[in-house]
């Protein structure tokens, strides 16, 4: 049987060198699916690149999305054919796409997809993350059918949040990799 791959999908303007998705990257040979406008991304051009990446190897795959990368996820999985070779996804941090401060940048990622992923979920959510309020991930969470784990107050999950190597969150990708 082929080992699981770990993809990693990093939100808008890519995931920095500090952060835990950058370090995941180096310490355990996770694979991240770059795109290729992280500044102008476009709804559709994202979810063609993650279809192509999981196209590349029959192997199954976790996915793990940050920020942005959440809501790849959930508008890839209402429109691909290839959902069959996720074993599971990482939510963290989902950003609210329909707030009325969001960048123009971002609003081709409107309306949030909201339906029930078809295949196991985690999502992590700070209580104060500032590109979505605890309530509104929540609600994403419940309407993808996701499991949900607080974090208390850690900003939005990234480098800045002190998360390091973030053990946590890798012994959550294990038990999605085993489901």
């Amino acid at each position: 049987m082929n080992p699981t791959r770990v993809l990693l999908l990093p939100g808008w303007q890519d995931s920095g060198p500090e952060h835990w998705q950058s370090r995941w990257e180096r310490l355990h040979g996770d694979e991240r699916v770059r795109q290729h406008d992280w500044h102008w991304p476009k709804r559709g051009d994202w979810m063609a690149r993650l279809d192509e990446v999981l196209l590349q190897d029959d192997a199954p795959a976790v996915l793990v999305a940050h920020s942005l990368g959440c809501q790849l996820v959930a508008a890839w999985a209402a429109h691909s054919q290839h959902t069959s070779r996720v074993k599971g996804a990482l939510l963290v941090a989902p950003p609210d796409t329909e707030r009325e401060d969001v960048p123009p940048q971002l609003h081709g990622w409107r309306p949030i997809r909201r339906g029930r992923l078809p295949f196991p979920s985690v999502a992590v959510i700070s209580s104060d993350d500032p590109y979505g309020a605890a309530e509104r991930s929540l609600q994403m969470a419940q309407d993808w059918g996701s499991s949900v784990v607080m974090a208390g107050p850690r900003g939005h999950l990234n480098a800045e949040s002190g998360l390091g190597d973030w053990p946590e969150g890798r012994e959550l990708v294990k038990g999605l990799a085993g489901a």
